[in-house]
């Protein structure tokens, strides 16, 4: 660690992306005070992945979901989230669909 950042002036982040090839990562050093828009800026996502909006896909620090304007602190992961393919309301109502037809016909239901 350089003298600057343990003066407090920076702040060690990386960023980090998921798709379904591959996992995207950048390690950066930023000045204390910036934002996950600034992270993402700097990373040079918007070169690599010019077709994801992180606005639009959403956006966190460890997991958690974070706005644009939050301000980032020494080692955050930043992570750039994919846009939902599916809703996960109607997967689950789906499953839950599939699961008492299975069962209606392992006791003998219609069709029977």
């Amino acid at each position: 660690m350089d003298s600057q950042a343990r003066r407090g002036g920076t702040v060690a982040v990386s960023v980090c992306y998921a798709d379904a090839s591959e996992t995207w990562m950048r390690e950066l050093v930023l000045p204390r005070g910036a934002t996950l828009a600034d992270a993402i800026l700097a990373s040079g996502f918007r070169q690599a992945y010019p077709g994801v909006d992180p606005a639009q896909a959403g956006t966190g620090v460890h997991g958690r979901r974070r706005p644009l304007d939050h301000v980032l602190h020494d080692h955050d992961r930043v992570e750039i989230y994919r846009p939902l393919v599916f809703d996960p309301k109607e997967s689950r109502r789906r499953r839950a669909a599939h699961k008492a037809a299975s069962a209606g016909a392992r006791r003998g239901g219609p069709g029977r």
